[in-house]
């Protein structure tokens, strides 16, 4: 019978999720025992074959129901599902054929993994009974949030703030994105939550490597505080010849 799943968990930081990475887990995990090889029994001896499952460590109960006769099959109570009875046990393991080592395990994060997803690390869970193989080990990554990006599935969302200036009169402003900041070029008159799209910016498709999503920027227009005498005269200037004084 295979062997049941090992779960556990990994935090990484947002870049982490996006680009990927590699983390080393410490983990106890068990092992087959080397006293007795794996057997469970004593050196020198060897388990014998359980005599009710006949070694199968399964059983067949039958009952009667209002239905007729119902049959139903079971782990062997005898040997608990493991086939075999060990008189003698192995005095490291004490009959269990395993015991638990902290190992060191490298998990490959791909990138554009997301908040709760899981990584499968084949035959690293559970040993199986009966010869049977391995489990596997389950990752639950966790994703820290950032402080400027927010993610929808492979796209991200941010703000960027533009100066009342360069809103009115367009111009290059530095955006920041996951890969560094990039230059883009605001058109005059761009109004205040105007959003913008910065294709392939994004998040890695965690199913297609070959496809990464998009980031949309809301821009900000930034009414300055504190101005300056000749800021003022200027702007009152700005104002007269709008008909606004």
């Amino acid at each position: 019978m295979r062997g049941a799943n090992v779960r556990t968990s990994v935090s990484i930081s947002f870049e982490e999720a996006v680009f990927g990475c590699e983390k080393e887990l410490d983990l106890n995990l068990r092992e087959p025992c080397t006293t007795c090889g794996g057997t469970g029994a004593k050196p020198g001896t060897s388990p014998e074959t359980c005599s009710r499952c006949h070694g199968s460590g399964r059983i067949l109960e039958r009952q009667q129901s209002i239905f007729g006769m119902m049959q139903t099959e079971t782990v062997c109570p005898e040997c608990r599902g493991t086939g075999k009875i060990i008189r003698e046990k192995c005095p490291e393991c004490r009959g269990a054929g395993y015991v638990s080592r902290r190992q060191k395990i490298k998990v490959q994060i791909p990138a554009g993994i997301d908040n709760g997803m899981s990584v499968r690390v084949r035959d690293k869970g559970e040993p199986g009974t009966n010869g049977g193989p391995r489990g596997d080990l389950l990752v639950e990554v966790r994703v820290s949030r950032h402080p400027i990006f927010q993610r929808n599935d492979i796209d991200l969302y941010s703000t960027a703030a533009i100066s009342f200036t360069k809103a009115a009169l367009g111009g290059k402003v530095r955006i920041k994105t996951i890969d560094g900041d990039v230059e883009y070029e605001v058109k005059a008159g761009t109004q205040t939550d105007t959003r913008i799209r910065l294709k392939g910016k994004g998040v890695p498709s965690v199913r297609n490597a070959g496809r990464r999503g998009d980031q949309y920027v809301t821009l900000v227009v930034q009414t300055p505080t504190r101005l300056s005498r000749e800021q003022k005269a200027a702007l009152k200037k700005y104002a007269e010849t709008m008909g606004e004084v």
